[in-house]
């Protein structure tokens, strides 16, 4: 995560909180009235799913095992895993930790938006920020999975994530 940390809407973050707006405001761009449930895994407080939810009307719930959602943000206390998947119309792993290979399995069966943070993909390696981004890249390729890479318009480095579509 970046080092950049702050007070979003009167909650401390670390890493830049200007993601929750940019990253809500890319969902409602690009998917629009298209989707309408969406998991954020491993989602923390929930900050993004209150966005999603007050700002596009979206029914977004944080995934989270560690329950510590906000008031008010629906959430699941327990580790999303991909069986999940085909509950929700989209799944977000923005800086999703250990949930990172699950949000990237679930693109088999639901679009997804994949902002990996830390190297939580393989742990007999290490792999810094480019070398994991390229791990993802190798396993939606294998998989046939279509994809786009993009830079996040917020603070980085881990502003770099993928937006999957389902295979056909």
């Amino acid at each position: 995560m970046s080092t950049k940390g702050g007070i979003y809407k009167g909650h401390k973050f670390n890493g830049d909180p200007k993601r929750f707006e940019v990253l809500a405001e890319f969902v409602w761009k690009q998917f629009g009235r298209s989707i309408k449930y969406i998991a954020d895994a491993a989602g923390g407080q929930g900050m993004l799913c209150r966005v999603l939810n007050k700002k596009y009307n979206y029914l977004a719930e944080v995934v989270d095992p560690r329950g510590f959602a906000l008031r008010g943000v629906s959430s699941r206390q327990e580790e999303y895993s991909a069986n999940m998947a085909s509950y929700y119309d989209l799944i977000i792993g923005l800086h999703s930790d250990e949930a990172t290979k699950e949000v990237a399995f679930s693109a088999k069966v639901r679009p997804t938006i994949l902002i990996p943070c830390c190297n939580f993909w393989d742990q007999e390696q290490t792999l810094g920020t480019d070398r994991l981004l390229e791990e993802i890249e190798k396993y939606y390729c294998k998989q046939k999975i279509p994809f786009e890479k993009i830079v996040f318009n917020f603070a980085g480095p881990k502003n770099v994530g993928f937006v999957t579509k389902v295979p056909v």
